[in-house]
C-alpha cells in the first residue's frame, strides 16, 4: 500500500504527465456532461419509452457504448458507433483496394490520410444513422414530447446529432494527442464504467430481495466475475516469445559473438477490435430497420440470448480476429527489420523462410486466441440464462469487459513508460506492465 500511494505521488511530480492527466479528466468531463444534454426541441420529462427500449435487446448495447446518451436522447446520443463502422470500412478496404493500399505503405502521412476518409465516412453513415435515430423517437415518444413539430425539426435533429458525434471524435482525437492513452477507446470505457455502478446495485437488490439464498448467490456472482476478469487479464497480456540472435561482428559471411533477444508474438495481437467490429456488423440490420427491432431479421438478431445470434456473432469474432491480427502484425516487416539489424532466428534461414515462420506461429496462437476471444464475447448470454439480470450481465465478458481490460492495461501502460523513463519506480513491484496497443 505505501509503494502505491508513493507511485501517485510520483506521477504528480512529472509535469509533462500531471498535465497530461489534467486534461484527459478534463475533456472526458466534457463528454459525460454533453451525454445529458437533450437535442433542443424535445421535452426531457417524456423519455420513459425510450430509457425502457434501450434497458432491452441489442439497443441496451448502443446505449452502454454511448454512456446512456442513446437512451437519453442526447446530443451525443449516436456516440462513436458511426466512427467504428466508418474505421471497419477502411480497413477491409485497405486489404481490398489498390488505392489504400499505397496509402497504408506511405506510413504517418498515409495514415492522416485514411483517417481523413474514415471522417468522410462517418458522415455518410450519420445521414443514415440520424434520421433513423428521429423517426425511432417520433416512434417511441408521444406527440406532445416534440415541442416543435415538421419536417423542419427533423433536419435541425439531425444536423445535431452528427454535430455531436463529430465532436466526441474531435475529443477522442484531442485526448489521444494530448492527453493519455487512446481518446476513443477512453470515451468508450468510461461510458461503460457509468452503467457499472447501476448494474451492480440492481443486481444486489434484486438478489437481496430473495430469500432463498439470494445473498450467496450474490457472492458466488462476484466471485465469477473477478475470475472472468482475471482470464481476459491474462488473455490480452498472454505471448509467444520467439528467440532472435543479433551478432556482435560480421566478417564476411560470419556472425561472432552475439546477443539474443525476443520477439513478443502476442495471443490476442487483435485485442478488442474483433468484437467491436463483430458488434457493429450485428447492428446494421437494427439500422436499416430504424431501429424497430421486433420484426424481419433484425428481431433475430437482436435476442443476444438467441442461438443464432451468439451462433453469428461468434464466427465474426474468429474471422474478424484473423483478419485484424493479419492486419497489424506484418512477418514480412518483421523478417525486413532482423535482417537489416543482423539478426536471425536460431534454425531458421533468413529471408522467406524466417517469414513463413513468424506466420505459422501467428496462426497457430491465434488460433485458440480466438476461440477464447469468442467465448468471451458471448458470455454474458449465458449470465442472463442464469438469471442475472440485462445489465449487470454485460460485464461478465464480451465487448464491455475486454474494452475495461484492454483500455486500463493500454493507458497504465503509458502512465508506467512516463514514469520509467525519469528514473521512477513503475507500477509493477517486478517486471514491466505489459499491455496492448489501444484501439
Amino acid at each position: 500500500m505505501k509503494r502505491f500511494f508513493q507511485t501517485i505521488k510520483n506521477i504528480f511530480k512529472i509535469e509533462e504527465l500531471r498535465k497530461r492527466l489534467g486534461y484527459t479528466f478534463l475533456l472526458l468531463l466534457v463528454y459525460r456532461l454533453g451525454s445529458f444534454i437533450v437535442v433542443p426541441g424535445i421535452d426531457p420529462t417524456m423519455l420513459q419509452n425510450l430509457e425502457a427500449q434501450a434497458s432491452t435487446g441489442l439497443l441496451s448495447l448502443l446505449d452502454m457504448f454511448s454512456g446512456g446518451a442513446f437512451g437519453n436522447a442526447s446530443i451525443f446520443a449516436l456516440g462513436v458507433m458511426p466512427y467504428i463502422s466508418a474505421s471497419i470500412v477502411i480497413q477491409l478496404l485497405g486489404v481490398m483496394v489498390p488505392y489504400f493500399q499505397k496509402m497504408q505503405r506511405e506510413g504517418e502521412s498515409g495514415r492522416r490520410k485514411m483517417n481523413q476518409w474514415t471522417r468522410y465516412l462517418t458522415i455518410v453513415i450519420l445521414l443514415l444513422q440520424g434520421p433513423a435515430y428521429i423517426t425511432n423517437l417520433h416512434a417511441q415518444l408521444p406527440p406532445e414530447a416534440f415541442l416543435v413539430q415538421g419536417f423542419g425539426f427533423n433536419i435541425f435533429a439531425t444536423i445535431v446529432l452528427m454535430a455531436g458525434t463529430m465532436f466526441v471524435m474531435w475529443l477522442g482525437e484531442r485526448i489521444t494527442d494530448r492527453g493519455i492513452g487512446n481518446g476513443i477507446s477512453l470515451i468508450i470505457m468510461v461510458g461503460i464504467i457509468a452503467r457499472l455502478p447501476f448494474a451492480l446495485f440492481a443486481e444486489a437488490a434484486q438478489r437481496f430481495s430473495q430469500t432463498n439464498g439470494g445473498p450467496l448467490m450474490f457472492l458466488i456472482e462476484i466471485v465469477i466475475l473477478f475470475l472472468v476478469f482475471i482470464a481476459t487479464i491474462a488473455l490480452v497480456q498472454g505471448q509467444r516469445k520467439v528467440p532472435v540472435q543479433y551478432a556482435k561482428r560480421v566478417v564476411g559471411n560470419r556472425q561472432y559473438g552475439g546477443v539474443r533477444q525476443y520477439i513478443p508474438l502476442k495471443i490476442n495481437a487483435a485485442g478488442v477490435m474483433p468484437i467491436i467490429f463483430a458488434q457493429a456488423l450485428m447492428m446494421f440490420p437494427l439500422l436499416l430497420s430504424r431501429f424497430d427491432a421486433s420484426q424481419g431479421l433484425a428481431a433475430t438478431l437482436s435476442d443476444y440470448t438467441g442461438f443464432w445470434y451468439n451462433a453469428i456473432f461468434a464466427v465474426l469474432v474468429i474471422v474478424f480476429t484473423y483478419f485484424y491480427t493479419a492486419v497489424t502484425v506484418n512477418p514480412n516487416m518483421m523478417a525486413e527489420e532482423m535482417k537489416k539489424n543482423g539478426g536471425f532466428i536460431p534454425g531458421v534461414k533468413p529471408g522467406k523462410k524466417t517469414v513463413d515462420y513468424l506466420d505459422a506461429i501467428m496462426s497457430r496462437i491465434t488460433l485458440p486466441g480466438s476461440f477464447f476471444l469468442a467465448i468471451v464475447a458471448i458470455l454474458p448470454a449465458f449470465a442472463m440464462m442464469f438469471g442475472i439480470n440485462n445489465q449487470f450481465s454485460q460485464f461478465y465478458g464480451g465487448t464491455s469487459l475486454l474494452i475495461l481490460v484492454g483500455v486500463v492495461l493500454d493507458t497504465l501502460q503509458q502512465i508506467e513508460s512516463h514514469l520509467l523513463m525519469r528514473h521512477y519506480d513503475g507500477l509493477m513491484k517486478t517486471g514491466r506492465l505489459k499491455g496492448r496497443s489501444g484501439m
